[in-house]
């Protein structure tokens, strides 16, 4: 029997259906175990990988050719559905993030390294038994690393990452300081895209929302001035800059409000790296020094144009 047809016997085994036994399923559980064709399933691992490593392992010791944009497809078809069956487990990172991995559990990683063997079907029938508990630990781990984030007098969830922290900053330190009394309208998740999103009160104000990612990071709105802030959350992409303002313009064409254009950064540091590309007449700030702002030129300080 072929490792491909060995990985989809174990997939049906613990009960994966049927669409999650195809051969890309196949090919994510033996790049995750590390198993090649010739190697036994007791000398299986559980490395940190990435999804790209599971391409170029497919490619390389089975013969594929799977591109580099089949990512999101492996992501979809078959990751997401070991990591819900408590398969396998990331290691918390945003998912857009350079970092983000999975490995298989250690219960995964026990259970395999039996297979073809006399403590098979013991093994198996160990993991089946706990696998309903199973799925409620890993579900509680990836609950543990989500951040707390309190918007509009609701308690809300970011995923973890140094973008959704900025953002946390934006909400709970600038916009007490600088937007005062503000409702936020928009924030999205690094997951969740669409994490806050008044499209009542956007479309009210006039704003012509089309794909999401060309919503700022964050939009607040402060009734008592008509004053609407739109904040870029930068850590390693994406300030106000001249042609940010031209779209978000765009969108905001029909909006009668003030407007006033931030980025944020989380240090000085990543603000020097981007200063040059800042467009005038905007303002900076830095969670770092939450009580401060800067202001690119104009006759005005944090107000509209």
């Amino acid at each position: 029997m072929d490792k491909i047809d060995e990985a989809r016997e174990i997939l049906k085994m613990l009960g994966m259906p049927k669409a999650h036994q195809a051969d890309i399923c196949c090919y994510g559980l033996l790049a995750m175990a590390g198993i090649k064709q010739d190697m036994a399933w007791s000398s299986a691992g559980n490395e940190w990988i990435r999804i790209h490593d599971i391409i170029q392992f497919a490619n390389t010791h089975y013969g594929t050719t799977y591109a580099e944009n089949s990512r999101e497809t492996f992501r979809k078809q078959a990751l997401h559905h070991f990591r819900n069956a408590a398969l396998v487990e990331d290691n918390g990172k945003a998912t857009n993030s350079p970092n983000y991995r999975y490995r298989l559990t250690e219960e995964t990683l026990q259970m395999v390294r039996t297979f073809k063997t006399p403590k098979w079907q013991k093994s198996m029938n160990r993991f089946l038994i706990y696998h309903e508990k199973l799925v409620d630990i890993y579900a509680s781990k990836k609950k543990m690393t989500m951040m707390p984030v309190h918007i509009n007098g609701s308690d809300f969830q970011f995923s973890t990452g140094k973008h959704n922290e900025l953002q946390k900053a934006i909400i709970e330190e600038f916009a007490p300081r600088f937007a005062p009394n503000s409702e936020c309208l928009y924030v999205g998740d690094t997951i969740e895209k669409d994490l806050v999103k008044n499209t009542s009160k956007l479309t009210e104000l006039g704003f012509e929302i089309t794909l999401h990612d060309k919503m700022p990071d964050v939009v607040l709105y402060r009734e008592d001035n008509k004053w609407i802030y739109f904040v870029e959350s930068v850590t390693s992409v994406g300030p106000m800059d001249s042609k940010r303002i031209l779209e978000i313009a765009e969108m905001t064409k029909n909006v009668t409000a003030g407007k006033i254009f931030v980025t944020a950064f989380l240090d000085f540091k990543t603000y020097k790296k981007f200063s040059e590309d800042l467009a005038w007449e905007t303002e900076v700030w830095i969670a770092e020094m939450p009580e401060h702002m800067i202001h690119l030129n104009g006759d005005k300080f944090l107000g509209p144009r």
